[in-house]
C-alpha cells in the first residue's frame, strides 16, 4: 500500500493565488535551477517574507532540495522567513559605523523600547534589523527608515523615529 503526502503548499497553491505569480517568474526562466535567487526575490514581494509553503514550492518547482533553498534564503540578508513590522528600521553595523557608534544606536534602541536586533513589535508595528554594511559609509553612523538611508544619526534621533511609529 503506498501513501501520497501533499505538501503544504500544493494545498495552499489552488487557493492562493499568489503562486500563479511566482509561476510566470519561474516559466519565464524556464525552470532555472540558476534562476533561485530571482525566484525568491518575487516570492518575498509577493508573500511579504518566505513562509515554508513558499520555500517549498520553490524547491519542488526549481527541482532544488529544500535545503539548497532554505540555505540561501537565510544566507542572504534582504530575505526575511518572518512577516516584517509596517515601518523597519535598518541599523549598520559595518565598520565605519561601528567606529562611529552605531552599537550604542542599537543598545539603545533596545533599551528603549524594549527591541532587540531581528524582532517585530508584538503589535506588528515596527522591524528592528542590523546589516553589515549599507555602503553609506561617509555618513556614519547610518540608519536605513523605511528604505530611506540617513546619516550621522545620534541614539535619541534613532529612539524617537522609532517610538513615534510604536506610537502612532
Amino acid at each position: 500500500m503506498t501513501t501520497t503526502i501533499e505538501s503544504p503548499a500544493e494545498n495552499t497553491q489552488v487557493k492562493d493565488k499568489r503562486f500563479k505569480i511566482l509561476d510566470v517568474v519561474i516559466k519565464k526562466n524556464h525552470s532555472r535551477q540558476d534562476a533561485l535567487i530571482q525566484v525568491l526575490h518575487k516570492a518575498q514581494s509577493t508573500f511579504g517574507y518566505l513562509e515554508d509553503d513558499v520555500l517549498i514550492y520553490v524547491a519542488r518547482q526549481l527541482k532544488l532540495p529544500l535545503s539548497e533553498v532554505f540555505g540561501v534564503a537565510t544566507f542572504y540578508h534582504l530575505f526575511s522567513l518572518k512577516p516584517s513590522g509596517a515601518h523597519n528600521c535598518v541599523i549598520c553595523l559595518g565598520t565605519a559605523c561601528y567606529v562611529k557608534g552605531s552599537s550604542e544606536l542599537l543598545a539603545k534602541l533596545a533599551e528603549a523600547t524594549g527591541l532587540q536586533q531581528g524582532e517585530t513589535s508584538a503589535d506588528g508595528k515596527v522591524s528592528l534589523l542590523t546589516a553589515r554594511c549599507i555602503g553609506a559609509c561617509g555618513l556614519a553612523p547610518s540608519v536605513v527608515y523605511d528604505g530611506k538611508v540617513c546619516g550621522k544619526q545620534t541614539a535619541d534621533e534613532v529612539v524617537k523615529k522609532v517610538t513615534s511609529w510604536l506610537q502612532g
